[in-house]
Order: structure tokens, then C-alpha cells, then sequence
């Protein structure tokens, strides 16, 4: 059974040197100029909290929304972890992007043949065995890669370990059912940025149990619209009757 891999952000050991977006750019493709927030052009970005550095990329849920909305397949959720992105099946709807709980996913609005851009978790290094390309630039140690399960426990142990040093909760461990970054901080996660209200149920789950009473709901809707349609339609062949028979009586009376 593949493991699910990981990355584990120690936002306490960030410095701000922004090696992780150069690495991701380098390893992309992507234009080498330094970028503030996420782009078509980057897939990785920092943001500063009142000195506290921030990495901001896609979470690669462990149950995507993403990937559950898009009607073509772009996106897929790998057995590695990483979710991936397949330009030449996405036909631009942007579902994604309306379903993303982290609202990621970037569009190329200024192309000609505009795609959906986002970060892939380096999931082709990552199939090899390799460590995804921000994790190995990183020189600080803030961004750790590994096997999921191995990454939690050794956030808890950091914590457990300076207690005094770190808010008690992993950020990405429950939220939205899961997700394969992982973030542990000194300074409240709200203060952060981050989303602290959504659910710990995946939230394809939720779309799934509303789509499933979707055949109840088109009986009961197209047997009330049937219902309305037969009302009135048979008041029109009534109002149509009584005209006839309103004509036919004036007809007679005016041959007497």
C-alpha cells in the first residue's frame, strides 16, 4: 500500500529567504521574478503576519473538492498525495475554483489558451521517490517532507516538546477531512490567515449527500410542475369552452 506523503511546515523555523518559491519556479518552469502572492506564476507564495512568514500553496486534500466538481477530470488526487492538474482535458469552467475551501487555484486570464494554475506537490519527483523541490531548497528546515502519519507525529512531538513555543494543533490534519500540508505555528492560526472555521468532514462528502436526494427532488419538483402545468392548462380549456359556448348562445339568439 502506497504512503501518503507530506509536507510539514514549521512556520517558527521560516526566514523569509523565499528559496521554497525559487525552487518551485525553477522546477516549473515558471518565471524566476520574486511574487508576493499566488499567480498563474506562482505556485507558491509568502505572505508576512507582523514578521511571521507564511507559505501559501495549494493544501492537496486528502479528499479534493477540486477534483470532485470538475466535470472533465483535469484534476485527480494521486496515491502519493499530490493533486494533480491535466491542461489538456480542463475545458476552463473553473468549478475548482469556486469549490476550493482555500480558494488556490489561479486561472490565466491574460492568455490566449487560458489554464488553471496551481501548485502539483512536484507529484513527478514525488513518484520517483524524491522530495518535492521546495522541501530540498529549503535551508532552514521550515519545510519538511515525508510520509504523512511520520510527519504528524513529529509535529505533535515538537510541540509536546516546547509547549510553550507552539499553538497545540496541526493545521491540515482535520480540516476539510485532511489535507497533505501541514502547518504548526507559535502565533494562533487566525492571526495567521488561515481558515479556521471550516469542517473536518471532506467536503465532497457533503456535496455527495446533496446531490444523492437529487432524484427525490426532481420526482416531487416534476410532479408539482406537472401539477401546476395541469391546473392551468385546464383552466384555459375551460375559459376556451365557456367563450364557445358564449359565442354559439349569441349566434342563435341573433337568428331568432
Amino acid at each position: 500500500m502506497t504512503k501518503k506523503k507530506a509536507m510539514l511546515i514549521d512556520l517558527t523555523l521560516c526566514v523569509g529567504c523565499n528559496a521554497c518559491q525559487v525552487a518551485c519556479k525553477e522546477a516549473n518552469g515558471l518565471p524566476a521574478n520574486e511574487e508576493k502572492n499566488l499567480s498563474p506564476t506562482a505556485y507558491t507564495a509568502l505572505e508576512e503576519h507582523d514578521g511571521v512568514f507564511v507559505r501559501r500553496m495549494c493544501q492537496h486534500c486528502d479528499d479534493p473538492s477540486c477534483a470532485s466538481v470538475c466535470p472533465v477530470g483535469a484534476l485527480a488526487k494521486t496515491p502519493e498525495g499530490p493533486v494533480v492538474y491535466d491542461v489538456d482535458k480542463c475545458i476552463g469552467c473553473r468549478y475548482c475554483m469556486q469549490a476550493c475551501p482555500f480558494q488556490v487555484p489561479r486561472y490565466e486570464w491574460s492568455s490566449t489558451y487560458p489554464r488553471v494554475s496551481k501548485c502539483i506537490m512536484c507529484h513527478e519527483r514525488v513518484a520517483k521517490g524524491l522530495p518535492t523541490a521546495c522541501s530540498e531548497a529549503c535551508p532552514t528546515g521550515a519545510t519538511k517532507f515525508g510520509d504523512r502519519d511520520e510527519l504528524l507525529k513529529e509535529a505533535y512531538a515538537r510541540i509536546s516538546a516546547e509547549p510553550g513555543k507552539y499553538v497545540a494543533k496541526v493545521y491540515g490534519e482535520q480540516e476539510v477531512g485532511g489535507t497533505s500540508i501541514l502547518y504548526i505555528t507559535s502565533v494562533p492560526f487566525e492571526n495567521l490567515g488561515f481558515r479556521t472555521n471550516l469542517q473536518t468532514t471532506p467536503l465532497p462528502a457533503l456535496t455527495w449527500s446533496a446531490l444523492s436526494k437529487i432524484p427525490s427532488v426532481v420526482t416531487v419538483g416534476g410532479s408539482l410542475l406537472f401539477g401546476i402545468w395541469w391546473i392551468t392548462n385546464r383552466r384555459e380549456e375551460v375559459k376556451e369552452y365557456e367563450r364557445n359556448m358564449k359565442n354559439k348562445n349569441q349566434s342563435t339568439n341573433g337568428k331568432q
